[in-house]
């Protein structure tokens, strides 16, 4: 009898939430195939696993393949606001579609959790749908109003930072936690195992574990649809069948790599849809399309971009790769402390040995980015792995003209000159002075093999219409998720302000 009703409260509760998923595809078509990849599990209260998911009293958690959730908590806020049920899908399905999970468990986890509700529920409100409006709408709306005016985009890595940099009071984060929490994010510190490392679930689609800790043996389709599968009982009472591939929460560690890259392709597949056929939503839409484009930007190793300058030359040190030991080590045993081969005492390396950084010091480049930018890139090139002893670099502060220049030829004028270096100039940019002048140091001998430059810039500026003789990289800090665009021609690299 008791599991029967069990069952009753299950089947009701999923069928709250099936009403929930549907009304969703037709209010935000261009989100169907996110809002549909989601499986559903319930957990009853009182359970071992609803202690391990529910750690914060709300009774839904994802881990970017299932939604958790106690049915009871589900029909009890079903009862207060049918609204209530479907923003709570909405919520899960909108933190896999923005990976909120897919995060370094070193992160404050108070504030990330705080930062990505935030961003959820201000995009929730800002789409505008009947389905989802709750009371309590309006006093999130406020608090957001606040807090663009110190982070301008709510982004859920915007607001983190700008948390970390001023922390809340313990007082206001609870105040901000009560009205912007609706979920648990238990499950998202949880990584993945390599194989054989522990046990989990099986893939049970559409499991229940009940306060008996049993589970139904009959066979049904999941939650979403899929095909049916057999539920085997667990002997134990514990609800979980032992699978040696899977971590705690179900995953592999190459599941978990999959699931990324399929959540990534929707996001893709949504912002792709908003600007152009779901215009109507995109428009409106502005939160969303800005946390859209934050999550699919693409990612830059400056590192690795500034190797694209390195030249073929001479470094002294010992070439391993055509020293022969088996000469060298034959005429040691043979004539005593005479090898037959001595080792080359240089190699040829890529370094970095001539090119050229330049600066827009225009109104709408800040001073502190710069300065930080020049830091980084010097802190990459002083390695030894990166510089040749003697160097032929020239910083350019420029904006619609030529400023100043530079010459480095060592690491210690390079260390002088960020030392005491001040910016010049503050106008408009125009990037065709720089390039006509150095076209002029080409022409006067001044480099050998120029092999590129840098232009540091906002890339708002008139661009030269001919293609220079020597690779041009034009770099951007851009906190807007807006990428310039640049000639066909020339290398693109975008930095947020927190990589620089």
């Amino acid at each position: 009898m008791k599991s029967n009703n069990y069952n009753k409260i299950i089947e009701l509760a999923k069928s709250v939430i099936l009403y929930s998923r549907d009304s969703l595809v037709v209010s935000l078509r261009f989100m169907d195939s996110a809002i549909s990849r989601l499986e559903l599990v319930s957990v009853f209260p009182g359970t071992p696993e609803s202690a391990t998911l529910f750690v914060n009293g709300n009774g839904v958690v994802t881990d970017g393949r299932r939604i958790y959730y106690d049915p009871i908590y589900i029909l009890k806020n079903y009862k207060e606001a049918p609204e209530l049920c479907t923003r709570y899908y909405l919520h899960q399905v909108l933190h896999c579609v923005f990976q909120h999970f897919y995060i370094n468990s070193l992160v404050d986890q108070e504030l990330w959790d705080l930062a990505c509700d935030i961003a959820i529920e201000s995009i929730i409100n800002e789409l505008n749908i009947s389905n989802v409006k709750v009371d309590y709408a309006s006093k999130q709306a406020n608090e957001a109003e606040k807090l663009k005016k110190e982070v301008k985009y709510l982004v859920a890595e915007k607001i983190y930072g700008y948390f970390l940099d001023s922390r809340p009071s313990p007082e206001e984060i609870l105040r901000l936690q009560n009205l912007f929490s609706c979920d648990c994010h238990a499950l998202w510190y949880r990584a993945p195992q390599e194989e054989g490392e522990g046990d989990g679930e099986g893939d049970d689609n559409n499991q229940s574990v009940n306060s008996g800790g049993s589970q139904s043996k009959d066979k049904e389709k999941d939650d979403s649809g899929g095909q049916s599968q057999d539920k085997e009982k667990d002997d134990s009472g514990g609800g979980q069948s032992k699978n040696k591939d899977k971590d705690d929460s179900g995953f592999s560690l190459e599941e978990y790599k999959k699931m990324i890259e399929d959540w990534q392709n929707v996001s893709r597949q949504m912002q792709m849809d908003l600007e152009t056929f779901s215009k109507e939503h995109g428009d409106s839409a502005g939160c969303m399309m800005q946390n859209l484009a934050a999550v699919n930007r693409e990612k830059y190793d400056y590192t690795a971009f500034l190797k694209k300058f390195a030249v073929l030359g001479e470094a002294m040190k010992v070439n391993d790769d055509e020293f022969d030991y088996i000469f060298y080590t034959y005429g040691l045993n043979m004539y005593g402390k005479m090898p037959l081969i001595e080792p080359l005492e240089y190699k040829e390396v890529k370094r970095i040995k001539e090119f050229v950084i330049a600066i827009d010091t225009s109104g709408s480049v800040s001073g502190p980015l710069v300065q930080k930018f020049l830091q980084k890139t010097y802190n990459i090139l002083k390695q030894e792995e990166s510089f040749f002893t003697k160097i032929n670099l020239h910083i350019i502060q420029c904006d619609a003209e030529i400023h100043e220049d530079k010459k480095i030829t060592s690491q210690e004028e390079f260390d002088d000159y960020l030392e005491n270096m001040t910016l010049k100039g503050f106008g408009g940019t125009d990037f065709r002075p720089v390039f006509h002048y150095v076209d002029e140091l080409v022409k006067n001998k001044e480099f050998t093999n120029l092999k590129g430059l840098i232009y540091f810039t906002d890339g708002y500026g008139d661009f030269p219409e001919r293609q220079p003789d020597y690779n041009t990289a034009f770099v951007f800090v851009e906190d807007e998720y807006g990428i310039p665009e640049v000639p066909v021609w020339a290398i693109k690299l975008v930095l947020q302000s927190d990589e620089v």
